[in-house]
């Protein structure tokens, strides 16, 4: 009996997903547990895997498609088995998803423009209307287009809303059409559209407030210097420390000594972590991605420094696990290699805490009432209100503060 291959939830935020690619054709033999196709997720790239088995009988779903969780994208079942009724019982495929065309090298003419579609205008209905969804007449009116001259490519001649992009703005258009080449849409990847949904939960209802304080890092940069001078005599293995790694075991040693720092909002309820599981912002092509070291206050500085290198790097591959990627408790933002002096990050819920960390800035500082050359670190610190108080987040700076003016307790 034919068995239907569903698109599964492959990360615990996804709600709709990519189609990447198909690794089985139609026809392929498959056997339960085969990879059968690729999917973007909002995170990474993860592999759909077949529950049925039999060959690969249809694909629903062209690749660089993008359909929603629960979709049929294709069907598995025995050579030559009638398969209608689970195609709606007119063996025709159901309408196809929304199509993520990826960004190409140089500006295309149009991203709709390798999609076939009749060769001529849609019939009218019974009713004398013409045939499109409701999203394409809706655009249409904005756009002052005429539906009854424009060819749709959806079931029986249906308009969508790809094909409004290959139609002209109808006479009288409010706005004139813009010059060839004057610009290029890119319809939004998945971890884009995460982001945009996360930044507009977190800066809606969360009563943000930020903490700033300036570190004096001449210690911490002597002490980077010498342990790699070290690890450079120990052999070619030798892990190099980076600022970063500095930090982020600092963060963890802080925040175990404030625990409310630690901390995730639950709507009824404050969920205050024992264990500290640090999340790190990387950026990958379309955005970023947080990789959580576990347990990063029992871990000692290179161990932290091997493990952020690794997880970076898989990320910017979008090869993480759901489970490498969420469940973090505080997260640490770093823009300092690009010589950002001081910026503010956005809460990354159910987190109550990030910490967005500058560059490293030389510059005249007063010691003992002598100005003398000094390295400077800016730590801004959003506090989600709800959970951090002022001097409760406060006292957790001073106390990463100190340990950071003071190294040589965590460098180990």
């Amino acid at each position: 009996m034919a068995s239907k291959v569903l698109l599964e939830a492959l990360s615990p935020t996804m709600e709709e997903g990519r189609l990447v690619e198909w690794k089985k054709n139609e026809g392929d033999p498959v056997r339960v547990g085969d990879v059968i196709a690729e999917v973007e997720t909002d995170k990474a790239v993860m592999e759909l895997v077949a529950r049925g088995e039999g060959v690969l009988l249809k694909q629903l779903v062209p690749a660089g498609t993008t359909a929603a969780v629960a979709s049929l994208v294709g069907i598995i079942g025995q050579p030559d088995e009638d398969i209608s009724d689970l195609l709606g019982g007119s063996g025709a495929a159901p309408a196809p998803a929304k199509v993520a065309v990826t960004p190409p090298a140089s500006p295309p003419s149009s991203p709709a423009a390798s999609l076939s579609s009749p060769a001529s205008p849609p019939e009218p209905s019974a009713g004398g209307r013409t045939k499109a969804s409701p999203l394409a007449r809706k655009v249409a009116r904005e756009r002052g287009l005429d539906l009854g001259g424009i060819a749709g490519s959806g079931p029986e001649g249906r308009i969508v809303l790809r094909d409004l992009d290959k139609a002209a703005p109808a006479t009288g258009a409010a706005f004139a059409p813009a010059a060839a080449g004057a610009f290029h849409d890119v319809p939004l990847t998945q971890i884009r559209k995460t982001i945009a949904k996360r930044l507009a939960l977190s800066l809606g209802p969360i009563p943000t407030f930020y903490l700033t304080t300036e570190v004096d890092m001449d210690r911490t940069w002597e002490a980077r210097a010498a342990l790699n001078e070290a690890g450079k005599r120990a052999g070619a293995d030798a892990v190099k420390v980076s600022f970063n790694d500095i930090i982020m075991k600092a963060t963890a040693a802080a925040l175990t000594a404030h625990p409310a720092c630690n901390a995730w909002w639950q709507d009824d309820r404050i969920r205050y972590w024992n264990e500290v599981h640090l999340s790190v912002a990387v950026a990958v092509e379309d955005g970023l991605i947080t990789p959580v070291v576990r347990h990063a206050d029992r871990k000692s500085l290179r161990e932290i420094s091997v493990e952020v290198k690794e997880m970076a790097g898989r990320a910017r591959e979008r090869r993480l696990k759901p489970e490498e990627y969420t469940g973090g408790t505080f997260s640490v933002s770093n823009l300092g290699m690009f010589d950002i002096d001081q910026f503010t990050a956005i809460i990354n819920p159910p987190e109550a805490g990030i910490l967005a960390v500058g560059s490293i800035v030389e510059q005249a500082v007063v010691k003992q009432g002598v100005i003398v050359p000094g390295r400077r670190l800016r730590l801004t610190m959003s506090c989600d209100h709800r959970v951090i108080d002022g001097a409760t987040g406060a006292a957790f700076l001073r106390t990463l503060k100190g340990m950071l003016e003071n190294p040589l307790a965590i460098v180990y």
